[in-house]
């Protein structure tokens, strides 16, 4: 088992039409230094963490933020407890009393952890976009921020692709390809810290006697180190496990999809796939398997060849009123 896996390939961009054709034509991770070094975030982070929090208040919306928090015991890990249940507690609070939890957590320094994650940049923020600007060309991006304490997020995965810019502090990312997902041995799929099954596995500390598999994804993982103005394309699929390092961090990212958005979320099919599938008997399932094949996962055009395109219904290929008809006779069925 490595223990210092490689880093993440970076790349030179030049500009704004750069790095474009490089997120329209690449499939692996890459770092581009100071992508973001000239924002205005950046520059007040590199000053402290007050001047950053200052930058960023005088662009918040009147509303409260969700807040996560934990004390000392759960040595900055957002995580589960020896319960299963996550071991940090959240609350709604005005940005003013979130800011002063990250004022006694520095003056403490005794590991405490405050973090909001995945928050709206338009949605909570006016301005802030504008004052920090990204250049994705066509993309329809959404755009989160990401501020907390040293924190240790377990590796999981996302469906869109990712390009993550470290603001403020430091972020430590190792990534693992998709095709190691046995081998990160995932919690569940419906009781997650955040909302995607995350790795079971301590990456400070991990017991190889109850996950095996971890020497083997570990053997294909790479590492990016962040400092600010640093940014991390992740591709669709890819694992991540996210270490901020700083006492204060903020992290903004861009989430977005290749494919049209009226298109299903993969997940919710896998997990209603659970429901109807996984516990039939072998004979069934291998009959389901064989049919998912046939209409899915060969791209279905074996499926229709037989039909005349006005008979084909949604096995034709989907368009945006036919992915409507779908979800509304899915809503029916599950209703019943």
């Amino acid at each position: 088992m490595p223990e210092h896996p490689p880093s993440v390939r970076e790349v030179a961009v030049a500009d704004a039409a750069a790095l474009d054709a490089l997120l329209a034509q690449e499939d692996t991770p890459f770092v581009v230094r100071g992508l973001a070094a000239h924002w205005p975030l950046v520059v007040a982070g590199r000053e402290s963490a007050a001047a950053a929090r200052a930058h960023l208040a005088a662009h918040a919306r009147p509303r409260a933020f969700t807040v996560s928090h934990a004390g000392p015991q759960a040595a900055g890990r957002l995580f589960y407890d020896s319960l299963m249940q996550v071991n940090f507690a959240t609350a709604q609070e005005p940005l003013a009393a979130i800011w002063a939890r990250f004022d006694a957590a520095e003056a403490a320094a005794d590991g405490r952890l405050v973090y909001m994650g995945s928050i709206d940049i338009p949605g909570w923020f006016d301005g802030l976009d504008a004052a920090n600007p990204m250049p994705l060309g066509e993309r329809q991006a959404l755009a989160s921020v990401w501020i907390g304490t040293a924190t240790r997020v377990a590796a999981h995965n996302d469906f869109p692709h990712n390009l993550a810019v470290c603001a403020v502090g430091g972020r430590r990312f190792t990534l693992f390809p998709p095709d190691q997902f046995a081998n990160l041995h995932l919690g569940p799929l419906d009781n997650t810290p955040a909302g995607r099954a995350v790795s079971m596995v301590d990456p400070d500390a991990p017991d190889l006697a109850r996950h095996p598999g971890y020497a083997t994804a570990l053997a294909h993982a790479q590492v990016a180190d962040l400092a600010g103005g640093d940014a991390l394309f992740i591709p669709s699929g890819w694992y991540h496990a996210v270490d901020a390092t700083a006492p204060f961090n903020v992290l903004v990212n861009y989430w977005w999809r290749d494919t049209p958005r009226w298109l299903g979320q993969p997940q919710d099919a896998l997990i209603h796939a659970i429901l109807a599938i996984r516990d039939l008997p072998e004979a069934e399932r291998a009959q389901w398997r064989a049919l998912f094949e046939h209409h899915v996962f060969s791209g279905g055009a074996s499926a229709r060849a037989h039909l005349p395109a006005e008979g084909q219904g949604i096995l034709a290929p989907l368009d945006a009123a036919a992915a409507s008809r779908i979800r509304a006779f899915l809503l029916r069925s599950l209703s019943r």
